[in-house]
């Protein structure tokens, strides 16, 4: 898509302002996106900021001037308003990926004002549908929406990013309608009639875009230091409406989109609404103190629907929607285990637990065919085949794949392949990659010396006893990255905080480092459990294995008891980390009650409290509880299969008792990571009742 994207910033110099800034904006907000470097992130943010001011000047505008456009759906000036939401969605994403916590606030405070925007406009939608269903026939419909063209033409939007061609024309006459202001929002307090039309005054129009109810003021006093400054009581909320039945879900070629604007702002609206839906509803519960600058809730459901509906649709909208879909899919659904499952009546024997797969497929086919230079459908791709179990197909296409004239293209390639390859425990290919990633992308240098340097520790244990002259090396090498590691902890941030897995690394060095005096041992032999294994776990690479590379696990995860000379010395929690990942290698072979066993034995039995403090992995725990939940859940989907009702409510019963001890769990080491994992699991919990209609 980056093709698209270049084309459309280059092809703009003489387009509409609003619609040439925005592409411009969307450009970098896609380099800021997928490369996390500062100095992008600051281009897109000055990018949008002036996008942000332009298509409010535009909106204004087209509100008062008689020859603008005028839609049979949308109010005057709603184009604008929507490249305004677009601005701001995608400046509050660039503001949560800032290092500073200030920003972040900030950035989740304009996710607020894009929803009111956005709310509005689907609003329009919902109006036009229930009136046009109003009218009877299917024929009546057709003539109603001709009647509403006329000879007179709109401004010409060739090479509008939203993929517009020649003149269309525009009605004759068509009441005007505001997008509603929230109450809460409106400082007059003054209560707005839904069926109210004409344009609103100038001071309204200015609180349509700058309402922030006394909050830029604390935002700009705010500091890191005073984060409790903002509390609930003073924010303002919204309820997130319910899903408005006969929103405008036709196809590109209805007779609906005759205007190629209105083709704009319905692609643009479902893009946005359905992002931010998604964005909100995928926030780890650690960071759910930020929900109240929001006041409302997301709906991933909901959300995947409208990028779905604006994926129909051949321009950057489209394109867009389309990424974020086949994203979400391939890397979002391949991090959770406990997934609805696609057809709530049948298992589906194309359906990958939960993942869509023919539609995926069927998506990715027609973004390759609409975006054929573009290196990122060729990434998707290969998470797709990954997601399939077919690795070594996903890193072929991966190495095959054309050099990208975007660095943070390469750079995803890059870190995928290194991703794979660990997951096929191809060491050499997966210490090399991680390694170029360093050169490619400055996100976490911590993450990528440390996975190279445990990747070069199972290739010295692979050699120590076959040939301890290449072992040396091996051990020489994986010292080195893995002390190298640390170094690098700190340099960025999240929301001001210090990356998750930096405070691992870190921590896990320190560790073995304090093993290795304490045992009189070389670092490398004071090594722990397989850090590979480890990370292929957090990473759930187990999920994209196929059945011989999950049985190589087990053969990996066996040396630590068969081959380590310090089994004997090793803590509680070394060997509850083994047990878990045995029992996830397990379950992926679907020998669930092997897998349970390891987990009962190898981290239930011990107490919580031995399994945490100091240097110790204090994560395996409510991991291990967690992952008793996955197996009751995939044996229920056995029970399903067989048609043993009784079963299935046994094992979802099981399920939920062990997701919500972890879900209660204290604070420990990367709880947000597996806090997601934990959300996702009780949602499906709460759809599957909401389905039976069974109370929980």
């Amino acid at each position: 898509m980056n093709d698209d994207l270049e084309s459309a910033e280059a092809g703009l110099t003489n387009g509409i302002s609003s619609f040439h800034k925005l592409a411009k904006g969307m450009v970098a907000f896609l380099r800021a996106t997928l490369g996390f470097e500062p100095e992008i992130m600051r281009e897109a943010a000055e990018r949008l900021s002036d996008a942000d001011t332009t298509a409010s000047t535009d909106h204004r505008r087209a509100q008062k001037d008689s020859n603008s456009y005028r839609s049979a759906i949308y109010p005057p000036g709603a184009e604008f308003a929507l490249c305004h939401a677009q601005t701001q969605l995608m400046s509050a994403v660039i503001g949560v990926l800032n290092e500073s916590l200030t920003e972040s606030i900030r950035g989740f405070y304009k996710l607020r004002k894009a929803y009111v925007t956005l709310d509005g406009i689907l609003d329009a939608e919902a109006r036009y549908m229930k009136n046009r269903s109003g009218m009877g026939t299917n024929t009546a419909s057709r003539t109603s929406v001709e009647s509403f063209r006329s000879d007179r033409s709109a401004p010409s939007m060739k090479g509008v990013p939203g993929g517009f061609g020649g003149a269309t024309s525009k009605p004759p006459s068509i009441r005007s309608f505001q997008l509603p202001i929230p109450k809460s929002l409106n400082d007059s307090g003054a209560k707005q009639d839904e069926n109210t039309n004409g344009a609103q005054d100038d001071d309204e129009e200015d609180e349509f875009y700058d309402a922030d109810d006394g909050m830029t003021a604390k935002l700009d006093n705010l500091s890191i230091e005073d984060e409790g400054t903002l509390s609930a009581k003073d924010l303002p909320t919204f309820k997130t409406p319910a899903a408005r039945h006969g929103l405008l879900d036709h196809d590109p070629d209805s007779d609906v989109f005759a205007n190629p604007i209105d083709v704009f702002i319905h692609s643009g609206a479902n893009l946005c609404f359905g992002l931010l839906l998604v964005m909100i509803a995928m926030i780890p519960p650690a960071f759910g103190k930020l929900l109240f600058i929001i006041g409302f809730h997301g709906d991933k459901d909901r959300g995947i629907r409208m990028l779905w509906q604006a994926s129909k649709f051949h321009n950057i909208n489209g394109a867009m929607a389309g990424l974020i879909v086949l994203g979400y899919y391939n890397t979002f659904i391949g991090m959770s285990d406990i997934i609805p499952d696609s057809d709530p009546t049948s298992i589906d024997q194309n359906t990958i637990e939960g993942y869509p797969k023919q539609r995926c497929e069927a998506l990715l086919a027609e973004m390759r065919r609409r975006h054929p230079k573009s290196g990122l459908w060729l990434l998707e791709e290969a998470r797709m085949q990954a997601a399939n179990r077919h690795l070594s197909t996903a890193v072929s296409i991966l190495e095959k794949s054309p050099k990208s004239s975007l660095k943070q293209v390469e750079a995803l390639e890059m870190f995928e392949k290194s991703l794979d390859a660990m997951y096929m425990h191809d060491y050499a290919l997966c210490s090399k990659s991680f390694i170029a990633c360093v050169d490619l992308n400055n996100w976490s240098h911590t993450l990528y010396y440390y996975i190279a340097g445990a990747a070069n520790v199972e290739m010295y244990r692979q050699h120590r006893t076959l040939n301890p002259t290449e072992a040396a090396v091996y051990a020489k090498k994986a010292t080195e990255l893995l002390k190298l590691a640390p170094k690098h902890a700190g340099k960025k941030k999240f929301m001001a905080r210090q990356l998750p897995f930096d405070i691992f690394v870190t921590r896990k060095i320190q560790k073995w480092e304090s093993r290795a005096r304490d045992w009189s041992v070389p670092f490398i032999d004071a090594v722990g459990v397989s850090p590979v294994e480890e990370m292929v776990f957090l990473w759930n690479g187990y999920k994209r294995m196929d059945t011989s590379q999950l049985e190589q696990s087990l053969s990996r995860l066996s040396w630590s008891e068969t081959s380590n000379l310090h089994w004997k010395r090793e803590g509680p929690d070394e060997k509850a980390l083994l047990s878990l990942l045995y029992c996830t290698t397990l379950r992926n072979l679907q020998r669930y009650e092997e897998a349970k066993k390891s987990l009962r034995s190898g981290v239930l039995s011990y107490d919580k409290n031995e399994l945490k403090g100091g240097l110790k992995d204090d994560w395996t725990a409510p991991a291990a509880n967690y992952e008793m939940g996955v197996n009751c859940w995939m044996q229920r989907g056995e029970a399903r299969k067989e048609g043993k009702e009784a079963e299935v409510k046994k094992w979802v019963k099981e399920c939920e008792s062990w997701i919500e001890k972890a879900a209660g769990w204290e604070k420990y080491e990367l709880d947000a990571r597996i806090g997601l994992k934990i959300a996702t699991a009780q949602d499906t919990l709460k759809r599957w009742h909401e389905k039976e209609g069974t109370a929980k």
